[in-house]
């Protein structure tokens, strides 16, 4: 892709405008007396250098800046109205672009010769830039015409006295590679486009002298290059001129056919610019698609978040409130070596203030005394079996299988939940259509950068699209950090999966497609250790990434189903492909492409982009901040996040597309875990007293009975 894009950009940024030269004005150290004051085409090599005029009554006429696919043509149709012949300096950039065009001029009997590749000022180049765009001009007009140009002429130099300072040494540098240069004796200046009668009488000369005659053919309207040309050459036939090229006005032998190989370079450099160019002008189209994409899912995201936070306040109302949920709970702690968190996970979860909360320790197979602390605490309700290691999933259906309750939980063993979190968190199962609800994960080690930056995805990324899917009812996970389940549901659909690595995301698909509703609580909060190293965020995001994509695979199906199953196949399987997957996939072209605006395009407009999205960005933040009730300290990074954070995680998605087409099996990938989450939350947090705490909630007893007091 960059290539590509080096490629077109390279081709078409630097092409200029036709004018004077960049050094007429210049100060710069002059060509020899004998080329300022001798003729047009000139011959530089070691042992000296010499210059040659047209014969009397012959003109040389030539054509800067083409092939035009407009202007060529005709200039040609009026060449052969008047059996005349010219010579065409092209810009090499355009004679791979129109091929064709360049044979239509060869075959016509008219020369060729080089002007670059990108019409570039040879006095401003290095000498190896100098020599490359000779050489591909060289390689394209070999290509296309099948002939080895000798005929050189510098951009911007005119006439020979424009000859001076690095522009003659680029001349003196071309002549060293066998290339006569080609000045002028007579400058139209139908660039100034200063009328047809204007430009005609520019290139007429005086007295029957010979003269080289500079007009173009390409570079912008040549409507009256082709109106002057008819004039002058029906003015100089009736005085007995005759038209040529300068090659045969010189007595010069044609140009060489090129080699085979010269044509084959040729060849491959004219398909390599056309694909370039294909790729540059396919790519703008899809970066505006994308674009467009992402502007109206910001729109939506935050249309829809109102909506949620309206709905939801309503539902807080007395009047609309349902009946509220007392009913005894299961909290699941799967454990696998979780001994650096497992301890304040199950004060957290001891400390609950829902009545009746009964704790089930899964230990799977740990090997550092995971369950032995959290047998020594000795909190009450809570329960610790263990088993051989299975996997997660596997824990959970042993955690289900113990469990006593019709309503489950199931968390991370390194989550530590607030006090009022599992009452939360079990509210939404008042109406008996919701199978399963989302609660609301934060960052808890969120220090460091890279803390912040996952902090900032958690609630601008995650947090936003839960809402979304909690409005359009298309639910495709609760986290595994904090859910809550109904029993009989989970026994509807054969309890969690060891299909996929992402045994959440499974699990809520398969509840969505047996009809249960999914909605999002984000007033239950839990605090959850985030990686602290990008080693560990890739296996972390790679593993979740990849179970994703087995998910989605898994429950295709839903795209064709009806009711709640329908939901998440035409509203949650596309979202989740357009923008967690095709969308990171195209991330990198974002990049190159940015960096191609920035080279080759206007560096002002990309940046004026490049910073609206930014803008965009940081306002979404700020709003999904705010509706977490979380402080604006940590936006500051977010441009920061632009140029790492971001670029890990399309390479982990990436990585995920080529490891699920390749068809090979990803292992789980645990992260280790240091138990700093639980030692930053009471600095971090501050009182743990619930999002958006509800002031009639702590005043709300159990039917029958007082206040539960805070264990």
């Amino acid at each position: 892709m960059a290539s590509a894009l080096l490629l077109d950009g390279y081709a078409r940024h630097t092409v200029g405008a036709s004018g004077s030269s960049k050094s007429d004005d210049a100060s710069c150290a002059p060509a020899p007396d004998g080329v300022r004051g001798g003729g047009p085409v000139i011959r530089t090599t070691d042992s000296g250098t010499s210059s040659a005029s047209m014969p009397d009554r012959t003109i040389a006429l030539t054509f800067d800046d083409g092939p035009d696919p407009t202007w060529t043509p005709r200039v040609l149709e009026v060449l052969a109205r008047h059996n005349a012949k010219a010579t065409f300096f092209m810009v090499g950039a355009e004679a791979a672009e129109h091929p064709g065009l360049v044979a239509r001029v060869h075959d016509a009997g008219h020369e060729l010769g080089t002007h670059t590749y990108t019409h570039a000022d040879l006095g401003s180049l290095a000498d190896w830039r100098a020599d490359l765009e000779l050489s591909l001009t060289d390689n394209v007009l070999a290509g296309a015409a099948g002939v080895r140009p000798r005929l050189l002429r510098p951009p911007y130099s005119s006439v020979p006295s424009a000859l001076c300072g690095r522009t003659w040494e680029a001349v003196q540098r071309a002549g060293t590679h066998g290339y006569l240069t080609v000045a002028t004796d007579l400058d139209s200046k139908d660039w100034q486009r200063p009328g047809a009668a204007k430009i005609a009488e520019s290139a007429t000369p005086r007295d029957g002298r010979g003269a080289v005659v500079l007009l173009h053919d390409g570079g912008g309207d040549r409507a009256q290059t082709v109106e002057g040309l008819d004039l002058l050459l029906t003015s100089l036939e009736k005085q007995g001129y005759r038209f040529t090229t300068v090659s045969e006005g010189l007595g010069l032998p044609p140009a060489p056919r090129a080699d085979s190989g010269a044509q084959l370079r040729g060849d491959a450099m004219i398909w390599a610019q056309r694909a370039a160019r294909v790729f540059a002008v396919g790519m703008s189209w899809v970066l505006g698609v994308a674009g467009v994409l992402t502007v109206m899912r910001l729109v939506v995201l935050l249309v829809v978040a109102r909506i949620h936070v309206r709905r939801v306040a309503r539902s807080q109302k007395r009047r609309f409130r349902l009946p509220e949920v007392w009913e005894p709970v299961s909290v699941i702690v799967p454990a696998y070596n979780e001994s650096a968190g497992i301890e304040a996970t199950l004060r957290s979860l001891a400390a609950s203030t829902h009545p009746e909360v009964e704790i089930v320790v899964v230990d799977d197979g740990s090997s550092d005394g995971t369950a032995d602390i959290a047998e020594s605490l000795g909190l009450p309700g809570v329960s610790v079996i263990r088993q051989r290691n299975g996997g997660k999933a596997s824990a959970l259906n042993t955690g289900i299988a113990w469990s006593s309750h019709e309503l489950v939980v199931m968390i991370d063993g390194d989550t530590v939940f607030e006090p009022d979190a599992v009452h939360r968190l079990v509210q939404p199962f008042a109406d008996p259509a919701v199978g399963a609800v989302s609660g609301n994960t934060k960052v808890g080690n969120r220090r460091g950068i890279l803390g912040r930056w996952q902090h900032l995805e958690y609630v601008i990324g995650f947090n936003l699209d839960r809402r979304m899917f909690d409005v359009l009812e298309c639910m495709p996970t609760v986290p595994g950090a904090i859910g809550g389940f109904r029993r009989s549901a989970l026994n509807g659909v054969g309890g969690v999966s060891e299909d996929t690595l992402a045994e959440d995301t499974d699990l809520t698909m398969a509840l969505c497609r047996a009809g249960w509703r999914v909605v999002y609580e984000e007033r239950a909060l839990a605090w959850t250790e985030a990686p602290e190293s990008l080693r560990q965020l890739w296996r972390q995001r790679y593993r979740w990434c990849y179970g994703t994509l087995q998910a989605m695979w898994k429950h295709r199906g839903a795209l064709l189903e009806r009711g709640a199953a329908g939901h998440l196949g035409r509203r949650g399987l596309p979202y989740l492909f357009l923008f967690q997957v095709l969308m990171p996939l195209l991330a990198p072209v974002v990049d190159v492409f940015a960096l191609y605006g920035l080279l080759f395009l206007d560096p002002w407009q990309s940046l004026g982009i490049w910073s609206a999205f930014m803008v965009a960005q940081l306002l979404t933040a700020m709003y999904a901040l705010r509706l977490d009730h979380e402080r604006m300290t940590p936006v500051w990074t977010l441009p920061l996040q632009q140029f790492v954070y971001r670029q890990l995680m399309y390479l982990v998605v990436i990585q995920s597309v080529v490891t699920a087409v390749l068809g090979n099996r990803l292992r789980w990938h645990r992260m280790h875990r240091t138990g700093s989450a639980g030692a930053q939350l009471a600095q971090t947090a501050g009182p743990r007293t619930g999002l958006g705490a509800d002031p009639d909630a702590a005043a709300s007893s159990p039917p029958g009975g007082s206040p539960s007091p805070l264990r």
